[in-house]
């Protein structure tokens, strides 16, 4: 039996093991939604084509051989066997059709992000420096209209217009990531939701907050632009683990 038929979808294969352990981590620190939230990465120049988990599979249970291979060009996407969650095609097809940029995208309904996006103010002070991290790297999308079908989808796609913009909070909705590749934008995705937990959780005290200033918070934000080989670490020690455990993903 020939490889291709015990793994068809093969194409990629590096991206997709990378992307398949982004998947694993993120259930395992519960940051996934049950079977409603979608990642995917580009992988060709325009950003077009890419990868992404299938319709209404567990982030605990996806493979790299299960991601799908889609192009946000291709009008009958829809049509095909297995095709996407519908609302995973608005928003991501929408993101990867304007924003070449956005070479990888993150979507969760994660708890503290969420509790972020459903305050009147989203925005998120740099009270240290995990939330220094995003000072000035971020949007705050206040227009939601519902279900990411195509329409929701093209708005949001506009707003991540400026490169420097890898983070949305999605008022009312959840957080939306961009990055490089799977390890960069996982990295960033795990650490916005640690300092959108520090930011709730400081506010649940009651007590004044010690807010950086522009200065030392825009300081910060760019050392952490610059540290070196973090996310790549980050990525290559979750893959690590997952494979001491001997994890399917990387199948």
């Amino acid at each position: 039996m020939s490889l291709t038929s015990l793994r068809p979808n093969i194409d990629h294969w590096s991206e997709r093991v990378d992307m398949a352990a982004a998947f694993r981590w993120t259930a395992r620190l519960n940051m996934h939604e049950a079977v409603a939230n979608h990642f995917s990465l580009a992988v060709n120049d325009d950003g077009t084509q890419f990868l992404m988990n299938p319709n209404q599979v567990h982030f605990a249970r996806i493979r790299a051989s299960d991601l799908l291979l889609l192009d946000a060009n291709d009008p009958h996407v829809m049509e095909q066997p297995g095709a996407p969650d519908p609302t995973a095609w608005g928003l991501h097809g929408s993101i990867h059709r304007h924003c070449p940029h956005a070479r990888c995208v993150m979507h969760v309904h994660s708890i503290f992000a969420t509790v972020l996006a459903s305050l009147a103010d989203s925005s998120l002070p740099p009270i240290d420096q995990n939330t220094a991290t995003f000072y000035n790297r971020y949007v705050v999308d206040e227009e939601f209209g519902g279900l990411a079908f195509e329409s929701e989808g093209e708005r949001c796609a506009g707003m991540l217009s400026d490169p420097r913009k890898k983070v949305m909070i999605m008022g009312n909705h959840g957080v939306l990531v961009i990055g490089s590749d799977p390890a960069d934008t996982f990295n960033r995705l795990y650490y916005f939701e640690r300092a959108a937990e520090t930011y709730i959780r400081a506010l649940q005290t009651g007590l004044p907050l010690r807010v950086l200033s522009d200065e030392i918070a825009e300081k910060t934000a760019q050392e952490l632009d610059a540290y070196p080989d973090q996310a790549e670490a980050h990525l290559r020690e979750i893959k690590a683990i997952l494979d001491s455990e001997n994890s399917d993903y990387a199948t």
